[in-house]
This record gives C-alpha cells, sequence and structure tokens, in this order.
C-alpha cells in the first residue's frame, strides 16, 4: 500500500509528508466515503484539525479525492478515479448511501446521464446519489 500511497502523491506533484501518506491510507482502507470527523477520529493523536483540513483541501485540488454533498449539508470525500487530475474531476457516477450502516459508496461503473441544459445553462458539477440498502447489510 506505501507505493501506492507514494504513487498517488508524486503524480499530483505533492511532496511524501507523513500527514499526506496517513491521511491517504485511511482513504483506501475505508473502501467508502468519509467525513471531515470521520478523518479527524482516525488521525486526532498525530494530526490536529487544521492539518486534516488542510490536508484535504490540497488532496481536492489535486483531483485525489471528490466531494459527496449530503442531505444534511454537509460533505463526504472519496477517492477519485485515476483520471482525475488538478482542476478536473471526472467523477461522474452514483454515489450509494446505505440507510442501515450509512456507507457511501461511489458506484465507478454507474454514469450519471448527460443531461441537456436549456441553452445558456452550464453544469459545473452534476450528483446523483441512490439511498438503498448496501450488500453487507442486506445479508
Amino acid at each position: 500500500m506505501e507505493d501506492q500511497i507514494i504513487k498517488i502523491l508524486r503524480k499530483s506533484q505533492l511532496s511524501v509528508t507523513e500527514s499526506r501518506r496517513n491521511i491517504l491510507e485511511i482513504f483506501i482502507q475505508a473502501g467508502s466515503a468519509l467525513a471531515h470527523h470521520d478523518v479527524e477520529e482516525k488521525t486526532s493523536e498525530r494530526f490536529d484539525r487544521v492539518t486534516v483540513y488542510r490536508t484535504l483541501q490540497v488532496f481536492m485540488e489535486k483531483g485525489i479525492i471528490h466531494t459527496i454533498p449530503t442531505t444534511e449539508n454537509a460533505v463526504l470525500y472519496a477517492l477519485c478515479k485515476d483520471d482525475c487530475e488538478e482542476g478536473h474531476h471526472h467523477d461522474n457516477h452514483i454515489h450509494f448511501v446505505c440507510e442501515d450502516c450509512g456507507a457511501t459508496t461511489c458506484m465507478d461503473d454507474i454514469h450519471i446521464p448527460e443531461i441537456k441544459l436549456p441553452l445558456g445553462y452550464n453544469a459545473l458539477q452534476i450528483n446523483m446519489v441512490v439511498n438503498g440498502i448496501c450488500a453487507k447489510c442486506k445479508k
């Protein structure tokens, strides 16, 4: 996993710091979207709140993570696919929210259909969230 982390940071032209390595490892291990609070909890002994916030901001700017809005007007963060880069997120996929366990998962293989807006309107970001029961909870 360490090689994967270093590869991602170097591809994004970021220096490999302890905070970046640890926060990226948290996202890779999680397998689902995380709230700022989740990342803070997992790093609270090693990094302060500002370090976590700044690292998340840099990761967003560099196309390492993307945001997922929630119905509570909060934001979750999830790892981007390989084709995201600085200033250009290509995460045009559905996000699934489990009603039982609360996990939010990127459904990378299910793309949001093209939305044709009226003349003069330009979409900057399209979000599609599907709520239901995930495969783990269905059992």
